[in-house]
């Protein structure tokens, strides 16, 4: 008579051991793949997002290290350089933004702005605008005459 139960001889010591059920059932391995799944799309999702805000830290860096480049470099001129003359206000009929220096390198626009005797008399407020790649980053600087 069975009892439900399945058993097996061990070899050599004559004992009967119950047989354990071994592996996993199908509905088993159909919910953990499912689960697995799930984790890999959303670890996709992140790895997408990552991407992303990596290429955008990247051009915002560059575009910074441009504006810095060019604050230094109009740092070191001489308080009378033509580079920080005043362009003074734009001609009639033209954009009121005034007008701007400019120069242009590797995809890059780099423009800068010079206006004296702003916030005090004797200084000149150099405000630099790098525009290249989708970002647009602006410093600004104020040079006293010394």
């Amino acid at each position: 008579m069975k009892t439900g139960k399945s058993y097996t001889k061990s070899m050599g010591t004559g004992t009967i051991k119950p047989k354990k059920d071994e592996g996993f059932t199908l509905i088993e391995v159909l919910i953990a793949i499912s689960i697995f799944a799930v984790g890999l799309l959303a670890v996709a999702a992140m790895q997408t997002s990552a991407i992303r805000v990596n290429s955008s830290a990247g051009k915002i860096t560059t575009s910074m290290t441009w504006a810095q480049d060019k604050i230094e470099e109009l740092m070191a001129l001489p308080y009378s350089d033509h580079q920080l003359e005043d362009l003074g206000d734009p001609p009639s009929g033209t954009d009121s933004q005034g007008q701007v220096h400019q120069a242009t390198s590797d995809g890059y626009t780099i423009s800068w702005t010079v206006t004296d005797d702003n916030p005090l008399p004797g200084t000149k407020l150099i405000t630099v605008t790098v525009t290249g790649r989708g970002k647009v980053t602006e410093v600004t600087y104020v040079k006293p005459d010394l």
